[in-house]
């Protein structure tokens, strides 16, 4: 070994155990009850592998498919989530607290990624006992088609199972152009079962996007994901959620995220304002320090007593949101709206995620 490899080797040596120390220094979270249920098979999960700074772990699940309890309202009964945490660390989800069923903290949410086992199986039972017409919504805390997807392909064997049933209505929320992956499958369910793909995309300014949501994939290849899913013939469209006040509530950024849609021939256009639960309060508004300060105060001001805006925001937002759908000729949420690209009635959003309807 030369001097300059044995260097090198030596440096690689000394990555290796910053990064093990690192690791180490998540993994000794201070307990002060003993772990139990949930948080001690999270707690007691072997190390699957490692991605940047990310651990992935198995989490051993009774059960696939929840059932949905929400005062909001929302249009699913049921909901899938394959894996509990999510590593595009966008920094305004409000699905950080699911890690405190873990016993974690909420900045561990993009950190831990877990994955269910068993999750087809478990879904082929389950389905079984579910009625005809039953509403699932795949991917409402956590990304469906995140990067271990790629590898673990939960996703695609829970889009199998789906494959073999009729009668459902299965809503799919993403933010990665992974999904285009499974065109194949998707075109089979939405033979038998109704069919709708959400790409979540709050703004095509591809700066903005890399610091507010840092791993998730570019709006430009969300968009022709979009594109590539209305080409194969399954309905899609895009949710702009969530309208981030002083940020992308501007009707410049909203219409440039409508204007893309529509080019992509999107079915539908939809908002919600930003939903911030303590969890994700600490996250949003250290982001809004270091890029946003001028607008600091404003949100400290806004989410320091309530987790929503207020409803004359809301209103504000909806009436801009509905303007600009129209000028596009975009399809709503709704069963009975109308589109130019589609005059017969349009299939239930499903499924509208907790900012959009509170």
């Amino acid at each position: 070994m030369t001097a300059g490899e044995g260097k090198r080797s030596l440096e690689k040596g000394e990555y290796m155990a910053k990064i093990e120390s690192l690791f180490t220094i998540l993994d000794a979270e201070p307990q002060t009850r003993p772990l139990a249920g949930l948080a001690r098979a999270a707690a007691e999960a072997p190390l699957d592998s490692t991605g940047c700074l990310t651990q992935y772990r198995p989490l051993v699940s009774r059960s696939i498919l929840n059932k949905t309890v929400s005062r909001r309202g929302l249009p699913f009964t049921h909901a899938i989530n394959p894996y509990r945490g999510c590593e595009f660390a966008c920094r305004y989800c409000y699905a950080r607290y699911t890690h405190e069923f873990l016993e974690m903290q909420p900045e561990q949410f993009e950190r831990k990624i877990y994955f269910k086992e068993n999750a087809a199986w478990l879904l082929e039972q389950e389905l079984r006992r579910l009625k005809p017409g039953t509403e699932i919504a795949l991917g409402t805390a956590t990304d469906p088609y995140q990067p271990l997807e790629r590898k673990l392909a939960i996703t695609r064997s829970l889009l199998e199972v789906f494959a073999r049933h009729s009668g459902f209505r299965l809503g799919i929320v993403t933010k990665s152009n992974l999904i285009a992956r499974d065109v194949d499958l998707l075109q089979q369910i939405g033979k038998h079962n109704k069919l709708t793909v959400h790409l979540t995309i709050t703004t095509m300014n591809a700066k903005l996007a890399r610091v507010l949501e840092p791993r998730a994939p570019r709006p430009d290849l969300r968009m022709r994901t979009l594109k590539q899913l209305r080409e194969a013939g399954l309905r899609a469209g895009v949710l702009c959620s969530p309208l981030m006040p002083g940020i992308t509530d501007n009707p410049a950024s909203i219409r440039a995220v409508a204007r893309a849609a529509a080019e992509a021939g999107a079915c539908f256009f939809a908002a919600g304002a930003l939903f911030l639960k303590p969890c994700s309060l600490p996250t949003f508004l250290a982001f809004v320090q270091e890029h946003f300060p001028a607008q600091l105060a404003a949100y400290e001001k806004r989410y320091s007593t309530s987790a929503f805006v207020s409803p004359a925001y809301r209103q504000r937002t909806t009436e801009l949101v509905e303007t600009i759908r129209k000028e596009f000729k975009l399809g709503g949420r709704h069963m009975y709206e109308k589109s130019s690209a589609e005059e017969k009635p349009l299939v239930e959003l499903q499924p509208w995620l907790p900012f959009g309807s509170a």
